[in-house]
C-alpha cells in the first residue's frame, strides 16, 4: 500500500503534501509545496479542516474518492496534531487501500463462485436423476408425432440438456476437449430457432447476413450455442416493440490478437440490436459474473459466453451507446484444411 503524508497548518487552509500523497490524489504539480486545502479531491477538505485544530489524534477511517485520472480510490485517513494543544495543526497520513479493496473483492467473488460449484454440481446429479424418466417418456411422445422438423429440434435440446449437465457433475475436474469441425451458419440458424417465438411476440425484425465463406471452426456446438442463445436473448429483452435485430458474418485476414496462436483467417459474428443500450460506467463490467443491470438477471449469461468464446480460442467486444443500440463483435479461428 501507498502511503503519504499531508501537513495540514492551524487554521486548516492551506496543505502541504509529500509527493506521495500528490500522486495517491493524481494533483502531481502540488508535491511539496503549499496548496489551498480546497483545491483537494472532496470530500477531503469537509474532512481535514476540522483535523488541522482538534489538537488530538483522530482515529482512522475510510473515504472513497472518485480522481478523474484514476477512477474510483479508497483511502484510509489517519491525523495527528502537531502539538497537544487546539489549533497548532496536524500530520495526516493517507493510506492508498484501492488494490487490497479490489482483491478482497475478487476473493469474495472466488467464494461464491466455489459455492455456486459446489451447488451446481450436487443439483446436476439429482437433476440427471430426473431427466431419464423425462426423457424416456419424451422419446415414446415424439416416435406418434408427425413434425419431423420439431421432433429434430426437441430431441437435439434433450441432448443438449444432457450434455450440459454431465459436464456439470465433471465440474471440479479438468474439461476434455471435445471439438470438431461445424458450420457456425447452422449453430446460428438452429440458435434463432429457439428464440423466433420470442422475436415474433414483440415484432422484432431480423436481419441476416452470412457472408462468411466457408464458415467452418473447430468447435462444440453445444457450447457455441449457448452463447449464441445468450447474446440473441440479451438483445431480445434490450428492445421494445417493432425493434431490429442483425445477424452478420464474415471472413478476416487476421485471428483475435491473442487468442488465436496460429494468427491464421477468422470468422467475424456481429449480432446487433437497436435496443436501448449500455451506459458508459457499465460496460467495463460488462462480462463480470454476477454483474447485471436487468431486474431478476443473475449476471452470468455474458461471463458464461465469454468463457466459452475463450475457449474456442476467440475473443468478444462489446459497443453501445445509451438509445442506440449494443453490438457485439465474436472472432473465431477459422477451421484449416
Amino acid at each position: 500500500m501507498t502511503c503519504g503524508v499531508i501537513a495540514l497548518d492551524a487554521e486548516g487552509r492551506t496543505a502541504l503534501l509529500s509527493v506521495e500523497a500528490a500522486q495517491i490524489l493524481a494533483l502531481s504539480n502540488a508535491a511539496l509545496s503549499a496548496v489551498p486545502l480546497a483545491r483537494l479531491p472532496a470530500p477531503l477538505p469537509e474532512l481535514l479542516k476540522p483535523i488541522s485544530g482538534a489538537g488530538q489524534a483522530t482515529p482512522a477511517f475510510q473515504v472513497e474518492l472518485m480522481l478523474e485520472s484514476r477512477g474510483p480510490v479508497t483511502l484510509r485517513v489517519s491525523a495527528l496534531p502537531l502539538a497537544l494543544k487546539p489549533g497548532a495543526g496536524a500530520v495526516v497520513v493517507l493510506k492508498d487501500i484501492t488494490a487490497a479493496r479490489q482483491v478482497e473483492s475478487h476473493l469474495e467473488q472466488l467464494d461464491r463462485l466455489a459455492n455456486i460449484g459446489t451447488l451446481a454440481a450436487t443439483m446436476a446429479h439429482e437433476i440427471k436423476n430426473a431427466l431419464v424418466a423425462g426423457k424416456t417418456f419424451v422419446e415414446l411422445l415424439l416416435e406418434k408425432h408427425q413434425d419431423a422438423e420439431l421432433v429434430e429440434i426437441v430431441r437435439r435440446e434433450l441432448g443438449r440438456i444432457d450434455a450440459i449437465v454431465s459436464r456439470m457433475l465433471r465440474f471440479a475436474g479438468p474439461r476434455r476437449a471435445e471439438f470438431s469441425a461445424l458450420s457456425v451458419h447452422d449453430v446460428i440458424e438452429h440458435s434463432l430457432r429457439l428464440i423466433q417465438p420470442k422475436l415474433n411476440g414483440k415484432q422484432i425484425k431480423l436481419e441476416c447476413s452470412f457472408q462468411a465463406t466457408p464458415d467452418v471452426v473447430n468447435g462444440d456446438d453445444y457450447e457455441l450455442q449457448q452463447a449464441f442463445v445468450n447474446l440473441l436473448l440479451n438483445a431480445h429483452d434490450a428492445m421494445g416493440q417493432n425493434g431490429t435485430l442483425t445477424i452478420a458474418t464474415q471472413m478476416e485476414r487476421a485471428g483475435p490478437a491473442g487468442a488465436a496462436a496460429e494468427g491464421g483467417p477468422a470468422l467475424r459474428v456481429r449480432i446487433q440490436d437497436s435496443g436501448a443500450g449500455i451506459a458508459p460506467e457499465h460496460m467495463g463490467r460488462l462480462f463480470q459474473p454476477f454483474f447485471t443491470t436487468k431486474p431478476g438477471g443473475t449476471g452470468l449469461g455474458l461471463a458464461i459466453t465469454r468463457r466459452i468464446i475463450e475457449q474456442h480460442r476467440g475473443a468478444i467486444t462489446a459497443e453501445s451507446r445509451p438509445g442506440q443500440g449494443t453490438t457485439f463483435d465474436i472472432l473465431l479461428p477459422a477451421a484449416r484444411g
